[in-house]
């Protein structure tokens, strides 16, 4: 009998994992306070927590990127250390990271076997292709072991990533980060297949995800990390025993304690993603207008082909698609970081589409990048020169070519109090801050001045349900006093919420636009494979 038997019996496996007092420290930062957690064979263990909560620091424990200043941990009864990626390896404990990490030249089998930990120095290709054989039947994947990995569908790349997370024979615990961050509702669903299958032969599954009906949907078990520490857990009969809107909102009221009260909203839009009832805006003029682009593909870019949408002010558009399919370029080319091959930009009426950067920025438009850090800001630099980084060298910040410090810092502060960014001071170092508040002092700094139109990139991307719906409010707010925005996101969920109108994005081409009604999700998931087939 496995772990799955025991569970339908209700008795509880003895951990396959057990974490006791982990602590990990770092400059200013304590990312692990004494965290005990245990890990059973059989069970999705989601991990749940706000943004600088510590689930990264603690599965880079499990997995051997870093090593606890204080703590121990034991498998399957005996003390063990995870001192290195390998130690987690031998151990049988596989992680996928949000990112994917494939060789997109490569085979899938050439892929895998890069992940092989052999250490013999000989290529075993017929055990490798056994080894697949097993994997594809326990994955339910249906492509072939020579595809080449970059021609994959995002859902199959990412199957890919379990199976070099499972390659070696003896796996026992799978990690996996913010895995539906890419997938359509289709993929969503085969992962859940994913999951179950491997329960099924008894692994042991860390889920971790910012999506509270993900936890609730997926994980057998759900562990809530605030500062550092656990503040709390719903065990497997706690899951089954309430309506996922009462497990919602005691999820939200470990994470947020006392401010739990103010996110109401946002756990009701998390367990039932639904449009609200918002007052109606009026629309304007047309503000945005994008016609026919088209942009060669290439090594770094996915080509676009006759490209046509319009927002006007007031107006909130949604972008769909599976992440990877010429969002950024579309974004990029609007932004002016990049040249169209044909097709022209207006804004209000004015042909921009030779103009760069500067000089569209000056005309109203504003660009929140999805890359907060490669390229939204500059981590070196402090908070202060980091809300003034498109405005170096001009008034009132720069005076004959002078930087006037106490100008920068008195605007930034300005934005940190309004936008609620938590740091020291704004002479802090960027780098030293979360994700979180990194976001939000780059959505600061773009919707500071007139902007009169903005495109966000996956505003939300990797946040925390609070700080998501503040940038979302934001964006709300800024929609109601006259801006069009392009909202661009991989979240049906988030669209619905935030959308008048969702124009869909597959392989670089408009496959479709729906209005916001209900139903609005099935209609935008079919337009979002309407041309990759199986793709998920």
């Amino acid at each position: 009998m496995g772990a799955d038997s025991d569970n339908r019996r209700g008795t509880q496996p003895a951990p396959l994992c057990e974490l006791r007092g982990i602590t990990k420290v770092f400059p200013g930062v304590v990312a692990n306070d004494g965290i005990d957690l245990d890990v059973r064979a059989g069970e999705v263990h989601a991990l749940l927590g706000e943004n600088g909560a510590g689930k990264s620091t603690l599965i880079n424990i499990l997995s051997g990127m870093y090593r606890p200043d204080a703590g121990s941990t034991s498998f399957e009864g005996r003390p063990v250390q995870i001192d290195s990626p390998r130690a987690a390896i031998e151990l049988g404990i596989g992680t996928v990271y949000q990112h994917l990490t494939l060789v997109p030249t490569l085979s899938v089998l050439e892929n895998l076997m890069l992940g092989s930990q052999g250490g013999t120095g000989r290529l075993d290709l017929e055990g490798a292709r056994e080894r697949f054989a097993e994997l594809a039947r326990l994955l339910g994947v249906d492509f072939a072991p020579g595809a080449r990995a970059g021609a994959l569908a995002l859902g199959q790349q990412q199957q890919v990533e379990i199976m070099k997370a499972l390659w070696r024979q003896d796996s026992r615990v799978l990690i996996l980060d913010e895995p539906t961050s890419m997938l359509t509702p289709q993929g969503y669903e085969e992962l859940r297949g994913v999951l179950e299958n491997l329960k099924s032969e008894g692994l042991a599954v860390i889920l971790i995800t910012h999506k509270l009906h993900e936890a609730i949907e997926l994980g057998d078990r759900v562990t809530v990390l605030r500062a550092g520490r656990v503040v709390g857990s719903l065990a497997p009969e706690e899951l089954r025993g309430r309506s996922e809107r009462e497990l919602s909102a005691r999820i939200v009221e470990m994470m947020f304690g006392e401010q739990a009260a103010e996110l109401a909203d946002a756990v009701e839009v998390e367990a039932t993603p639904v449009r609200r009832n918002l007052p109606r805006r009026e629309l304007g003029e047309v503000a945005l207008a994008v016609r026919g682009l088209a942009l060669d593909g290439d090594e770094d870019a996915v080509g676009l082909r006759d490209v046509t949408v319009e927002v006007r002010t007031g107006e909130i558009v949604g972008v769909a698609g599976v992440d990877g399919n010429g969002q950024r370029e579309l974004a990029e080319l609007i932004a002016g970081q990049r040249g169209s091959r044909v097709g022209e930009v207006l804004l209000f009426g004015e042909d921009v589409t030779r103009l760069g950067v500067g000089e569209r920025e000056r005309r109203g438009l504003r660009y929140v990048t999805d890359d907060r850090i490669g390229e939204g800001m500059v981590a070196d630099l402090d908070v202060a020169m980091n809300a003034v980084l498109k405005r170096i060298g001009r008034r009132p910040f720069w005076r004959a070519g002078a930087e006037r410090r106490d100008e920068i810092d008195r605007f930034a502060e300005g934005l940190v109090e309004r936008y609620n960014v938590r740091t020291p001071d704004v002479r802090t170092r960027l780098a030293t801050l979360s994700g979180g508040n990194v976001q939000k002092l780059l959505l600061a700094r773009e919707l500071a001045g007139e902007p009169r139109v903005a495109v966000f990139n996956k505003p939300t991307h990797g946040l925390d349900v609070r700080t998501a719906e503040f940038v979302r409010d934001q964006i709300r707010e800024a929609a109601a006093a006259g801006l069009a925005a392009l909202v661009i996101s991989t979240e049906i969920e988030e669209l619905v919420d935030l959308c008048d109108r969702i124009v869909v994005i597959s392989r670089g081409e408009l496959t479709g636009e729906v209005e916001n009604t209900p139903g609005v999700e099935e209609r935008v998931g079919a337009l979002m494979v309407a041309r990759s087939g199986s793709a998920s």
